[in-house]
């Protein structure tokens, strides 16, 4: 086998070794959306109605895709923080998975 080819077959690996280990440090993935929302309560007496500063909230949606289907769910700002990071892993995982592929 050519030197260089034996060279870039190493770099090759090399690169799906870096991504396999990029991929083993992920712990929580989780696909969709999470949307922040201020909301208008409807009651006419409320300053909501009149400030757009004064919408109560924030109130945390989660959207995502189940049997074909998008879902909303609300969740609370703890839950909300988790899938976000679960959300932003499952995003860089695919990335990782895309340069795995490109590499083989």
């Amino acid at each position: 086998m050519p030197r260089s080819l034996a060279q870039n077959i190493k770099q090759v690996r090399d690169k799906i070794g870096g991504v396999r280990a990029a991929l083993a440090d992920i712990e929580y993935l989780c696909s969709g959306t999470l949307h922040m929302r201020m909301k208008v309560c409807g009651k006419p007496g409320c300053r909501c109605a009149q400030d757009p500063q004064a919408r109560h909230g924030p109130y945390y949606e989660w959207g995502h895709m189940i049997g074909g289907k998008l879902v909303h769910r609300m969740v609370t700002p703890a839950q909300a923080e988790l899938l976000q990071h679960a959300i932003d892993n499952h995003r860089r995982a695919k990335q990782l998975m895309r340069e795995w592929e490109e590499q083989t």
